[in-house]
C-alpha cells in the first residue's frame, strides 16, 4: 500500500461538466515541510498552483493546464549551502481512466511528444500529488551555490592532471608509489 500523499487535493472527475473548471491550490505549512523532507529540500516556503481542468476528446480524458509556483531552498551539491529557488512552471497533464492506462501495456514516450496519460483512480484526480510530482521534475537535480566548483582531482575527467600535463606523461606515478611502498623504487620490472 502506498503512503498517503503529503499534499493531497482530490478532484472528483464526475463534477467536471462540459465547461472547464478552475482550481487554485496552496500547500499548508505542514504539507510543505513534509514535501521538503520527501524531496530533500532545505526549505519549501511556498507551493501553489492555478489549474484549469477540461474534458479532452472522448474516452474520459481530462486535460489539466496552468501554472505551478514554488519557492524554497535546495542543498548545494558542492558546498552543502542553501541554494534558493523560485519556480514558475507551466503545467500540462492528461489523465485517463485507470483501466485505459493499464490496457496500454508498454508505453513509448517521445522526447518532443506529449507524456502518457496519468491514471484517474476511483473517479478522482489527486491534483496536489500531481503538483508535488511536477515540482519534483522541475527541481534542479544538481543545485550549485553561485561560484561553487569542484576542485579537480589529480587526474580529472579529461585525462589531465592539475598542472595541465597529459596523463600519459605521469602514467607511471601510481606504480612508482607502489614500488616505494615495497622498497624497490629503483627496480623496473617488465
Amino acid at each position: 500500500m502506498l503512503p498517503e500523499p503529503e499534499f493531497s487535493r482530490p478532484f472528483a472527475v464526475d463534477k467536471l461538466g462540459p465547461q472547464a473548471a478552475v482550481v487554485e491550490l496552496g500547500a499548508k505549512p505542514a504539507e510543505r515541510q513534509a514535501l521538503a523532507r520527501r524531496f530533500d529540500l532545505q526549505a519549501l516556503d511556498a507551493l501553489g498552483a492555478e489549474l484549469r481542468l477540461e474534458r479532452a476528446g472522448g474516452g474520459g480524458l481530462v486535460r489539466v493546464t496552468g501554472r505551478l509556483r514554488a519557492r524554497g531552498a535546495q542543498t548545494c551539491v558542492v558546498t552543502l549551502e542553501p541554494v534558493p529557488f523560485a519556480l514558475d512552471q507551466a503545467v500540462g497533464l492528461v489523465f485517463a481512466p485507470a483501466s485505459d492506462v493499464a490496457d496500454q501495456g508498454e508505453v513509448v514516450v517521445e522526447a518532443e511528444g506529449e507524456d502518457a496519460p496519468e491514471p484517474i483512480v476511483d473517479g478522482t484526480i489527486d491534483l496536489g500529488e500531481a503538483m508535488a510530482q511536477t515540482l519534483a521534475v522541475a527541481l534542479d537535480p544538481y543545485p550549485r551555490a553561485p561560484g561553487a566548483s569542484l576542485e579537480r582531482s589529480e587526474f580529472g575527467p579529461d585525462g589531465e592532471n592539475g598542472t595541465g600535463e597529459a596523463e600519459a606523461a605521469t602514467q607511471e606515478a601510481p606504480f612508482a608509489a607502489l614500488r616505494r611502498l615495497r622498497g624497490d623504487a629503483g627496480a623496473e620490472k617488465g
